[in-house]
């Protein structure tokens, strides 16, 4: 992956929102309308993280990510808003990329030999312990009955086979932000399948955060890639849910482990860019968390995270 040039801080202020989508995968603005919103929000740095191709991995006819045929067209729209951009606002280019265990992750050689500037690792799909089928376990409120018919209604079987996958992913490396930690809770609105402080949820959650302290102390010396987590608004713009992805529970244990967090949007939308932001924080304070980190570039492979005082 070829380094990239360190973007500014600047005196505009420490906004900003790697986890964007346009109009090449779900968004629905195109990559200059939302440079335009960051820049007139007073964004110092905006990147783009559509969801990167899987089709031709997986077979899956996705309406949501990205076509394999638009890879390169993306990749140039991208570096031309850098261009178009440059001494006003950082503009950085990225991909969401789905970890689904067998068929792709963010560790795949063609994703690494992307020229992007970070990669973002999510899980929205599972494999089926019962059929080994790909199945969305992200999917809308109303259609995830269907999930919970498929274990039976038993929410424990559930949330194991999303941290399963999600833990796989951590193992796997290769991504520089780790994506809505928690968005299963998406569709447990008045604890539907499970009740987050169930004693096996809340050990599962502590060895998820013990897992990305110890991915994070094993690349620190050769790794290209070392992860933080992202806390995600986009939930609650999108009415899912009333706290950000991850929820202060987890918040406290990655404080406890001194994992570093960046705040993003998974703006869909030029409304969204900066949604929620301000509880977001509040949840970070309460957790223990003093400061976050921005985004600037990479230097010699690796991402550069400047701290960042939260207001």
């Amino acid at each position: 992956m070829n380094d990239k040039q360190v973007g500014p801080s600047g005196p505009r202020g420490m906004l900003s929102c790697l986890h964007t989508h346009t109009d090449f995968c779900d968004g629905r603005a195109g990559i200059q309308s939302m440079c335009e919103a960051a820049f007139a929000g007073g964004f110092v740095s905006l990147g783009f993280s559509s969801h990167a191709p899987i089709t031709g991995k997986t077979g899956i006819q996705s309406s949501w990510h990205m076509a394999d045929e638009k890879l390169d067209e993306y990749i140039d729209a991208v570096l031309a808003a850098r261009g178009r951009w440059s001494g006003k606002l950082a503009v950085y280019l990225g991909m969401e990329v789905d970890y689904i265990e067998g068929f792709c992750g963010p560790a795949d050689a063609d994703i690494q030999a992307l020229p992007l500037d970070f990669i973002i690792g999510a899980v929205h799909y599972a494999v089926s312990p019962k059929n080994g089928e790909i199945f969305n376990i992200d999917e809308f409120p109303d259609d995830f009955g269907n999930v919970l018919d498929m274990f039976d209604n038993d929410g424990m079987a559930v949330c194991n086979v999303y941290y399963d996958s999600y833990d796989s992913m951590i193992r796997a490396g290769g991504c520089d932000i780790l994506a809505h930690l928690d968005i299963i809770k998406k569709n447990n609105d008045r604890y539907r399948f499970f009740s987050p402080k169930d004693t096996w949820y809340t050990k599962r959650l502590a060895a998820t955060a013990d897992l990305i302290a110890a991915a994070r102390a094993g690349t620190e010396t050769n790794g290209k890639h070392i992860p933080v987590v992202e806390v995600n608004t986009g939930g609650m713009a999108r009415g899912y849910c009333s706290e950000p992805f991850p929820s202060l529970d987890i918040l406290t244990l990655l404080k406890e482990r001194d994992i570093p967090l960046v705040l993003n949007a998974d703006a869909h939308s030029v409304d969204q860019l900066g949604s929620n932001y301000e509880k977001a924080m509040e949840k970070m304070v309460q957790a223990g968390y003093s400061a976050m980190v921005l985004f600037e570039g990479r230097k010699e492979g690796k991402a550069v995270w400047t701290p960042q005082t939260i207001p």
